[in-house]
């Protein structure tokens, strides 16, 4: 089973949904992050283009279903970017 999916809804038209119960400090999701060259960046569809976040100088394109993690003004999770993952801040109920 998934620890998370992907359903309609959202700004991008999805979003990610907890699929099991998380506890506080627990990896919620991995990252699958390709670091991109300015000329790949450069040469990246538009459509794609909203998925590609910039740490450090660096462009990373986000894959799916983490392209999808909606933010929040009260997030229920912290990235953590050294070890490419988010971690629940506090217990997630599915």
């Amino acid at each position: 089973m998934e620890s998370v999916i992907t359903k309609q809804g959202g700004v991008l038209g999805k979003s990610v949904f907890a699929n099991k119960d998380f506890k506080k400090g627990e990896v919620v999701i991995k990252y699958s992050l390709k670091k991109l060259t300015e000329e790949e960046f450069i040469n990246l569809p538009k459509e794609e283009r909203k998925f590609v976040h910039t740490h450090h100088n660096v462009h990373y394109l986000y894959s799916a279903p983490e392209r999808y993690i909606n933010h929040s003004s009260n997030p229920n999770t912290i990235q953590d970017l050294k070890n490419k993952c988010d971690f629940a801040l506090r217990d997630i109920k599915k």
